[in-house]
């Protein structure tokens, strides 16, 4: 059974992110217990130096790469020491209707890779019928979770787009959530996973909170109840 810290993927994806940063986040990971979501660049080299489960970004952050380009770089990471990959679903392929596509491109990287393939939905851009759509699409080719959002569009992860990717896929929740409190209202909606920049804070503020389980969270018999609104954000 994961810990809460295990559950939470301390994360670096910026455009100016360098080796520097990413091992700042691989030590608090590996004081703290998390994992760590960063750049595939760096993957081979954090490997070397760290025991912390690596995960990487695929197509990152549009999600407009084909099907064979996905899947090559899904592999690569997964040779260099990823243990899993956060894919970026193709949002406007989505909308457009062209799920065949979408469905098409996950799968292939799922059937590329040994490992979890999470799928990034970038919900703030979706209505509710398109997050149900990319929900069904990511099951229907075998996908292990489904990723809220890469914290690159306007908005982030919401109580409601969790719920909602839950009847579907495991979720990590991804996108603004810099505490506990937020963490917790999002293991509350059926969140498994947390993706944050801020995943020392989270961790901390945990431990502030008494290290209260998952199971005592989800039952609402925990501290960090918080203000995340159960909108949808949008």
């Amino acid at each position: 059974m994961e810990t809460v810290p295990e559950r939470i993927e301390h994360t670096v994806l910026g455009p100016t992110t360098r080796w520097a940063d990413v091992r700042q986040v691989l030590d608090e990971a590996a004081d703290l217990g998390m994992r760590a979501c960063i750049p595939p660049c760096y993957v081979a080299r954090a490997d070397e130096y760290s025991d912390v489960p690596l995960v990487t970004v695929i197509d990152f952050p549009h999600g407009q790469g084909t099907p064979e380009t996905a899947a090559e770089a899904a592999r690569r990471a997964w040779e260099d020491g990823a243990g899993e990959v956060d894919l970026v679903a193709n949002v406007g392929q989505l909308q457009a209707g062209e799920d065949d596509a979408v469905r098409a491109k996950i799968a292939e990287v799922v059937a590329t890779v040994p490992v979890p393939v999470k799928v990034i939905v970038e919900a703030p851009l979706l209505s509710d019928s398109e997050l149900e759509r990319i929900g069904a699409l990511a099951a229907d080719a075998d996908a292990a979770y489904c990723k809220t959002a890469t914290g690159f569009s306007e908005g982030g992860a919401t109580v409601a787009d969790v719920e909602t990717l839950a009847q579907f896929r495991p979720v990590k929740a991804s996108g603004g959530i810099g505490s506990w409190a937020e963490a917790a209202a999002m293991f509350r909606a059926g969140a498994e996973r947390i993706g944050a920049s801020g995943g020392a804070t989270i961790v901390r503020e945990w431990r502030d909170a008494g290290e209260p389980s998952l199971a005592a969270v989800r039952s609402g018999d925990a501290t960090g109840d918080g203000d995340q609104p159960d909108g949808d954000g949008r």
